[in-house]
Parts: C-alpha cells; structure tokens; sequence
C-alpha cells in the first residue's frame, strides 16, 4: 500500500503540472490571440480534467494513508508514529492529520476537493474559473511537491518492523479532535478558492464585481467552517487540557485566528464594493492578506517555529512554506501593480457619521488586531533572529491590547446597522440610538446593583471594569440589533395583518443576506457576553481523603473514593466526587487522569457540570506520592455555556445569509392577497 500511496501522490503532481502549465499556456494564447497548432479552448479543457484526474489521485493517496492506518502496517513510519494496536477506530481516523506528513496530505486532499467542485461549475463563467483553477493548481503543485520529496507520507521504515507502534498523542484521542482539525482545515484550505477567483478576476481585468458575487458563497461558507473550528479548538482546550480555560493565545491559535479577523474584514468591506463601488485595492489585498495568513499558519504548526502544544517538531519544510509564500507575495504585487488602474473606486466616502464609515473603521479594528496577534506571535522568532535568544509574549501582553480592541469592534457591530448609507441627520441619530443607549446605561445601573463592582475592596478590579463594559455595550448592540428586526417586521405586520413572528421571518427571507447577518452579530454577542464571564471565574484546590469536602461558590464536593481501571489501549485513576448545594446532594462527579499505554504520556480527563449561569470544573491532578489521596482542584467559571450557545446561533445565522432572498413578488404570495406586499422602500438596505 505504501507503493501504491507513493505512486497516487507522483501521478497526482504531475496532472496538477500539466493543469497549471497548459492551463496557464491555454489563458496566454487566448489573451493574445495568437495563432497555435491546439485550440486554445481544447487546451483548457484538458487542463481543466487533469485537475479532476488529480483530485482522485490526491483521493487514493489519502485512502492508502488510511487503510494503513486501519490495517496496522508499521513498515511505514509515519503508522508507526501515529498509531498503535490497541487504538479505538475513531481515532484511527484522526492518524491522518496527527502528523506532519499526513497533515500536509490532509491539506492536499481538501484543495483537491474544492478544485473539483469549482472545475465541475466552470461553466457558470468559463474564462473566470479557468483563471481561478489555474491558480489553485499552482498552489496543489506546492503542496504535491512537498509531500513526494520533503515530507513523504509513506516513507518505509529501515530496519526490523515492530509489532505495535508508539501510538496516538494522547490530546487528540478526544471526540471532538475527529471533527476540530478537518473543520479547522476546511477553513484554512477554502480561502485558496476567493484567493484564486480574486487574482484571476485582477489579471485578466475581469469587469465590475461579479468576480465578488461569484465567490460569495465560497468566502461565506469558508468562513462558517474556520470559525467552527476555531470553536471547536477553544471547547477541546477548555475540556481537556484541564486549566480552566479556553483561550490562552497560544501561537497557533493566534494563527488560525489571524486569517479569521481578515477573511472577517473581507466579507464586510466586500458590501462597500457591490453597493459603492469602492475599497476595490483594499479588498483585494484584504483576501491576498487572508491567504498568505492561512500559508503562515501552516508554517508554524509544521515547521515547529513556535512552542505551542499543537506544533510539531523541527521539519526542514519551513524553508519551503517561506519560499513559496515569497513567490505568492511576489505574483500578487506584481499583478496589482500592473493592473492597479482597473481598481480605481467609483464613488468617495462622503460622511464620517454613515454606513460606509462604519465598515471603514469595522475593517481598520480588525486589521489593527490582526497586526498586533502576528507581532506578538513572531515576536519570539524575530527575537531570537535579532538577540539570540527568544523572547516570549504571553497572554497578558495580548489581554491588554485585544480586549479594548474587541470592545470597540462589538460597538462598531450595533452601530453600523443604526447608521444609513451616505449619511445621516441629527435627527436619525436621536431616534435609533436612544433606546440602545437606554439599555446600555440600565446594564450599568444592574451590574452595580447586583455586586459587579470594579472598585470593590478599595482596589480597581480591570477585569471587573471590562466586565462591566462588555456587558453594557453587548444589551445596546442586542438592543439595535432588534429594532431593526421589529421596525422592519412592524412595517410587514402592519400591511399583511401577519404577527410579529411570521413577519419578522418574511422580512429575513426578503433580505436573508442582511438579516443573517444580523442574527451572526447577535452570536457575536452572546459569545462575548460568555467570554465577559471569566472575569469572575474563581478555583479551589485540595487534597482530599475520604469523605473530605472541598468548598467552592455554593457547592460542596465530597470525596466518596478513588479508583483505577484499565484496558488494552490506557490504564486510569479518577475520584469519585458527591456534589452538594444547600445541604442537598445534586449530582456526582468523576474526574480522571489516564496513562496511554503505547506512549506511556499522561492525560486529564475533566469533569464538567454546564449551567446557563457558570460549569463547575473539576480536575484530577493526580495522588500525592506521600498520602495516596487524590488531589482536586475545582473551578466555577460563570458564563461558560454562553460562548457555546453564540456559536450555534453564529452557525444558525450563516445558514441564513446563505440561502437565496426570495424576490417582491414571491412574497406577495406569502401574504394575504387582500392587503398589499411590503413595499421595497419600507425595508431597503443591506448588511
């Protein structure tokens, strides 16, 4: 099989030339009309199903990885260093993307996807998607090149063959890391798409913003799959690295977060060039910026450039990623320069105190916050380059600088959709933001009154008084956030007799793009209300012997006992925990520390009990050698599950902006045909 996985990954890079040279060859002869012995269009057709045929080479290859990985064949080193025996079969799964080499397989695979679906369409705008798929073929020559002479997959294993292999990292054998790096992946490998139709769509002066049109979706659902991942990455840290938290802008979170913040950026500004004609360059450059991030990221968690529990070791790939990243910037600047002139912007900017004003200053946060997670990440590296010795940036450095930075894009977020386009009246301003500001300020007034006080004690409390903010200013964007919702469902109620229910679901169908967008925003919300929360998380520890109690917030935990377990793939202790509130046992609890077998590393499985208020978060940290009795350390972290419900409400949202508006006339046969349709005007504008 290893033959066989060699072999699909040499075919795969050759038909992946052959598209990005005849292919590239094909666009050439048809931009000069030159005459040939081959049609120019026959010529692309060609390229275009050699990118199919590699698809299901790319396809093979990863099918071999994975039947290796199932069939136990250690003679092929990366099995042996990813996988065991004794490993249960979901997590068999999770080989391919364990290690370096099946990684960067993962990675191909996924642009082989993508590349087959947009080849399939190619005829919605045939020139357009040749340029697109040319593109992505050069990217797929990268990573095929990479993979057959820099960081084979299935490279033979010299020497005598063992029986078992080494086994899986122990921080992936958890549910959620079978689905979090292949979403996380999806994201990263989907921005190639925008990248390729955006850098067709400039080299070959393609007219107006169709090219924005036609990858909508594609931004749109990248985004959705980046974001899921991110996520996802935040619960598994949160639920098994067994420190209380969710975030601790580790490098490589900081990677997968950066191309986030622009491709967010990117689906904001992308409003100003349909409706304006304007920021042309800047979104350009904004996907250009997306797509190098996405390189970047790559590099740090396969080159090892970074210390961060999700890096791999030491790989002679780094020198790869920088070459190719250097050819990529190369090619955008210099088809920018040359082609600058096709995007000069229609219209100006004609108010500060508008809607364009807002996605201006929305964009500038995002890039600002963008710029200052890459100076810290690099930091480190360009630290070590400069004195020798590398020189790390923790969390505190990124708190202080992010948090005001995301209070005032969570402000920009309500803003925007009080504000109409061009620019607004004293007037307009009185009216839509009274009733925010109102709400703001009675957010204030219950946060004091109910103890959140960032002066308690005689000492100032920062996380108190970011609390506070976070909570103020998320009721007055929630708050503008529905009006519009009701102002414009009012006005269908009114002219179609329909409740504010039904109304409100026409008024989204009318303008799902807008409205979904509202409802992502509202996500947002709920997501930074959770985050908020942690300024008052609180944690208990205590070596508890039988029948101890340990006291934290308004529960007591008692020990009832410990015990081991084992089986063939890991051996287990965990406690055995009674949970009482007010004298009453509520539940039970059992936080357990296991040792996997192969690999003989431990890992902390926590117990987590979930409220809509805080989870009480309990950690096995293990036996004192001395006493034999388990040591617990328990935290209670308010407004945990909040993050999570903003991120189904997030997903929920992005489903909506996806589906297709339904035009006046099929929603005049929505409503009863005794009243009149809602009239455009009453509900115009966009998100």
């Amino acid at each position: 099989m290893a033959a066989f996985g060699s072999f699909a990954l040499l075919i795969a890079l050759a038909l992946a030339a052959y598209n990005l040279l005849a292919g590239a060859l094909a666009l050439r002869l048809i931009a000069t009309g030159q005459p040939a012995r081959i049609s120019p269009e026959r010529l692309a057709d060609t390229a275009r199903r050699a990118g199919i045929v590699g698809f299901l080479a790319v396809t093979a290859a990863a099918f071999a990885l994975i039947w290796s990985v199932f069939t136990n064949d250690f003679s092929i080193t990366y099995i042996l260093e990813h996988s065991n025996r004794a490993l249960p079969g979901a997590y068999k799964f999770s080989a391919l993307w364990s290690g370096q080499e099946g990684s960067l397989l993962l990675w191909a695979w996924l642009l082989g996807i993508y590349g087959f679906v947009l080849r399939l369409t190619h005829k919605t705008d045939v020139k357009l998607y040749a340029y697109a798929g040319t593109i992505m073929a050069g990217i797929q020559v990268f990573f095929l090149a990479v993979l057959n002479f820099a960081a084979p997959p299935f490279a033979l294993l010299k020497g005598a063959i063992p029986y078992d292999g080494n086994g899986l990292n122990p921080l992936l054998q958890y549910p959620e890391m079978v689905i979090h790096p292949p979403m996380l992946y999806l994201g990263y490998v989907g921005f190639s798409v925008p990248f390729a139709f955006a850098l067709g769509a400039l080299m070959m002066r393609y007219p107006g913003e169709k090219w924005i049109k036609v990858t909508r979706v594609w931004t749109l659902v990248t985004w959705l799959f980046l974001t899921a991942g991110i996520f996802l990455g935040m619960h598994w840290a949160y639920a098994v690295l067994g420190w209380g938290g969710y975030w601790g802008w580790d490098p490589v979170e900081n990677a997968s977060f950066m191309p986030w913040l622009t491709g967010t950026a990117f689906l904001h500004s992308v409003m100003m060039q349909e409706k304006k004609g304007m920021m042309k360059s800047w979104n350009v450059w904004l996907i250009f910026s997306t797509f190098l991030l996405t390189l970047l990221g790559t590099l740090l968690t396969r080159a090892g450039l970074v210390s961060s529990v999700h890096a791999f070791a030491q790989s002679s790939i780094g020198t790869w990623f920088v070459v190719f990243m250097g050819i990529v910037l190369a090619v955008c600047i210099f088809t920018y320069v040359l082609q600058r002139s096709h995007l000069k912007s229609e219209h100006h900017l004609e108010s500060l105190v508008s809607r364009e004003s807002s996605f201006l200053f929305n964009n500038l946060v995002l890039l600002t916050a963008c710029f200052v997670i890459l100076w810290g990440t690099l930091f480190p590296i360009l630290s070590e380059y400069a004195v020798g010795n590398k020189v790390t940036v923790g969390a505190p450095f990124y708190n202080r600088v992010a948090i005001p930075i995301g209070l005032f894009l969570l402000f920009l977020t309500g803003l925007g959709p009080l504000l109409p386009w061009r620019s607004t009246s004293l007037k307009s301003i009185r009216r839509n933001f009274v009733v925010p500001i109102i709400a703001l300020w009675a957010t204030v007034i219950v946060c004091f009154a109910v103890g959140v006080n960032p002066w308690k004690d005689g000492t100032f409390s920062n996380g108190s008084f970011y609390a506070i903010v976070s909570f103020a200013v998320s009721a007055a964007v929630l708050t503008a956030i529905l009006s519009e919702f009701l102002r414009g469902a009012g006005v269908i109620s009114r002219q179609t007799g329909r409740n504010l229910l039904v109304s409100t679901w026409l008024l989204t169908r009318r303008n799902t793009r807008r409205y979904g967008g509202y409802i992502i925003h509202i996500g947002v919300v709920i997501v930074v209300v959770g985050l908020a929360g942690a300024a008052f998380n609180t944690s208990e520890e205590k070596e508890l012997g039988l029948h101890d109690k340990l006291l934290i917030g308004p529960y007591t935990l008692e020990c009832i006992g410990f015990t081991q377990d084992s089986n063939l793939n890991f051996n287990s202790e965990y406690a055995m925990l009674d949970v009482y509130r007010d004298g009453k046992k509520q539940f039970q609890m059992t936080p357990e520390k296991r040792v996997y077998l192969a690999s003989e590393q431990p890992q902390t499985m926590v117990a987590i009990h979930s409220l809509p208020s805080w989870d009480l978060y309990v950690v096995y940290e293990g036996t004192n050698p001395d006493t034999s009795q388990p040591i617990i350390k328990a935290f209670l972290n308010p407004l945990v599950g909040w993050i999570w419900a903003g991120l189904v409400i997030l997903i929920f949202g992005t489903f909506v902006a996806l589906v297709p508006s339904i035009g006046p006339a099929t929603a005049a046969l929505r409503v009863p045909a005794t009243r009149p349709a809602p009239t455009e005007p009453a509900l115009k504008g966009g998100h």
